[in-house]
């Protein structure tokens, strides 16, 4: 089945991260498939906001590949931005499975650069911007 959030303007955001994270059930690796610009890791960050994360413990880990955040109950999660990796093995350096295995919610960007890597119960969530700025978030479920 088709699913979609709507995320009208960055006032929308705190709503939108809280029906995505009801929208998306038990999944525990989602995958945000988008241009550059298009909102990843604003995203992120208000999902990990809605999640209890300390809003100064969140940023993009572009360098980093992955960050662990603590959610307000005191749970782990993890938040990977792909966009430097350019060989498999680069993400599987980092311990990927250990992480994706882990039970713990993964919030990946630019999974497409570890694509033969995502286990299938990998839930894949496309952002597309329109004109007017509005974002639309998509997945089969």
């Amino acid at each position: 089945m088709q699913k979609t959030v709507i995320i009208r303007n960055l006032a929308d955001l705190d709503r939108a991260a809280g029906a995505f994270l009801e929208a998306i059930g038990d999944h525990r690796l989602i995958a945000f498939y988008a241009p550059m610009g298009a909102g990843k890791t604003t995203f992120t960050t208000a999902l990990c906001k809605h999640l209890g994360v300390r809003e100064d413990a969140v940023s993009s880990p572009t360098f980093a590949i992955v960050n662990e955040y603590r959610t307000g109950s005191g749970e782990a999660m993890y938040h990977f931005d792909f966009y430097r990796i350019t060989k498999p093995e680069e993400a599987l350096d980092i311990g990927l499975y250990d992480y994706l295995d882990s039970g713990r919610l993964c919030l990946m960007e630019w999974p497409e650069n570890i694509e033969d890597l995502l286990p299938e119960e990998t839930l894949k969530v496309h952002i597309t911007v329109a004109p007017d700025g509005t974002r639309t978030l998509s997945w089969e479920d």
